[in-house]
């Protein structure tokens, strides 16, 4: 079509489904449904097209950390685009990347001090994993170019990041992926394995070094030789938010320091106040040799992502002629870091982080409360940034079939709770769960409302089992 055309309201659903491809959908669902239309965002709230008003509590897909309807945010971009609206940051460079840059590296632990933009967190895994495999041929490594990470975790979806990502399900329409992947288990103890349980159940700090002594494992199957990185979340996403068990990442950290390996820390989720801290690792208590980053990093009001790299890492890039043949047209650029600047500036002045904190308890202890209802089996999670496991039997605690969850899950609980006013996910990349992450500026009114949806929603999915 050449013209533009003008859309009136009532037709946005429909020509939504003739012309917008929506990522991770299965189409024909809207074939003869109306496709919802989010038209604007204010707070922690965003509203549709027929004017009805739903509670934001996935901030967007964990990213509107500041909020909807920042008008601050939105200036930064109007004017870094009247002043530089592009330029490259291919052998050149512009202030707000400079600027940005400097400013995540003074964030970031340890000798993590430079940044490589990309233009989302997919790429920043990507990057990441070029990244390890170039400096170990720069170091006399070669043969190191295998990645582990752990099962049922999502890392991305171009073809490398779809490679280190352990769901199955996501990955088979696109094989042949890139070789070198492996998995180890995930720190979902709630699902961990019956020999590690002492009689009164699985202790905390015994399941945490089993699970990381896995990679240990793998490492050593694979041969020490060919292991290049091993990628973690510090709260893994997918499967429901498996926070690491004490202890966790120390050992993990002292096994890649043994073997050679980098540690990427995977904070496209948990950076930027999920947790309560800038960057994740600094909640749990170690230093990576990457982190990865991007989608709250600017809160959402422009894409912008980065792999923030250890002076150690980049070292053997800066030296003679060695260069790192990678690179966005849009990563840095002008506008997402003006923005991204911007957004900064709001975490430190209305301690964005420090509000997480003193605020996560009561989150918990307000969804814990829904473990009353024979649905709920788990409630699990950190900072803002939760999930509630569904099963059929407590005790047991029996999971739903595939069907179960085709009917229950996609067929009823995920479209009743954005019915009864709630935006969240309903997913079932591992066991079915709910999964939370409201803006960093939810407060307990927020909390109230998130249970109050769920419990209802719940008490009626129940009935039909």
């Amino acid at each position: 079509m050449g013209n533009s055309i003008a859309v009136s309201s009532k037709d946005l659903s429909r020509t939504a489904y003739d012309h917008l491809w929506m990522h991770f959908t299965r189409m024909s669902s809207y074939e003869n449904a109306p496709v919802p239309v989010i038209v604007r965002g204010e707070g922690t709230y965003i509203y549709d097209d027929r004017g009805r008003r739903y509670l934001d509590g996935l901030a967007g897909l964990f990213v509107v950390q500041a909020g909807h309807g920042r008008a601050e945010l939105a200036e930064a971009a109007a004017k870094q685009a009247q002043e530089l609206a592009f330029f490259p940051v291919w052998s050149y460079a512009h202030p707000k990347a400079v600027e940005l840059a400097e400013r995540l590296a003074h964030h970031a632990p340890g000798d993590l001090n430079k940044v490589f933009f990309t233009t989302g967190g997919g790429e920043a895994v990507e990057t990441a994993w070029k990244l390890a495999k170039q400096y170990h041929k720069l170091t006399g490594n070669p043969t190191k170019y295998k990645v582990i990470s752990r099962a049922v975790a999502y890392h991305g979806t171009p073809q490398g990041a779809l490679s280190i990502t352990g769901l199955p399900a996501l990955k088979a329409p696109f094989e042949p992926l890139v070789p070198g992947a492996h998995k180890v288990p995930n720190t979902n103890i709630y699902r961990a394995p019956s020999f590690l349980d002492e009689g009164s159940g699985v202790s905390p700090e015994a399941f945490g070094r089993w699970a990381a002594d896995q990679i240990e494992q793998q490492i050593l199957f694979e041969g020490a030789d060919t292991v290049a990185a091993v990628f973690l979340e510090p709260v893994q996403n997918a499967g429901g938010c498996f926070p690491p068990p004490p202890g966790y990442f120390q050992r993990v950290r002292e096994i890649c320091d043994r073997y050679d390996v980098l540690l990427v820390s995977d904070e496209v989720i948990c950076a930027f106040g999920r947790l309560g801290t800038m960057f994740a690792c600094d909640k749990f208590g170690y230093v990576p040799d990457i982190i990865t980053c991007a989608k709250g990093m600017t809160s959402g009001y422009s894409p912008i992502g980065a792999a923030i790299v250890s002076d150690r890492i980049a070292e053997p890039f800066f030296r003679g002629d060695n260069t790192f043949l990678h690179g966005y047209t849009f990563g840095g650029h002008p506008v997402s870091a003006a923005v991204a600047l911007a957004n900064l500036d709001i975490f430190e002045r209305e301690g964005l982080n420090r509000h997480v904190l003193d605020n996560e308890g009561a989150f918990h202890t307000t969804l814990a409360k829904l473990h009353d209802l024979p649905i709920v089996g788990d409630v699990r999670g950190n900072g803002f940034f939760y999930g509630i496991e569904l099963v059929k039997d407590k005790a047991t605690k029996e999971s739903f079939t595939p069907q179960e969850c085709e009917r229950l899950l996609y067929g009823f609980v995920s479209k009743k709770l954005f019915e009864s006013g709630l935006y969240c996910r309903a997913d079932d990349r591992g066991d079915p769960v709910i999964q939370l992450a409201p803006p960093l500026i939810a407060d307990q009114g927020t909390f109230d409302e998130i249970e109050q949806i769920i419990r209802g929603v719940l008490t009626e999915a129940w009935t039909k089992i």
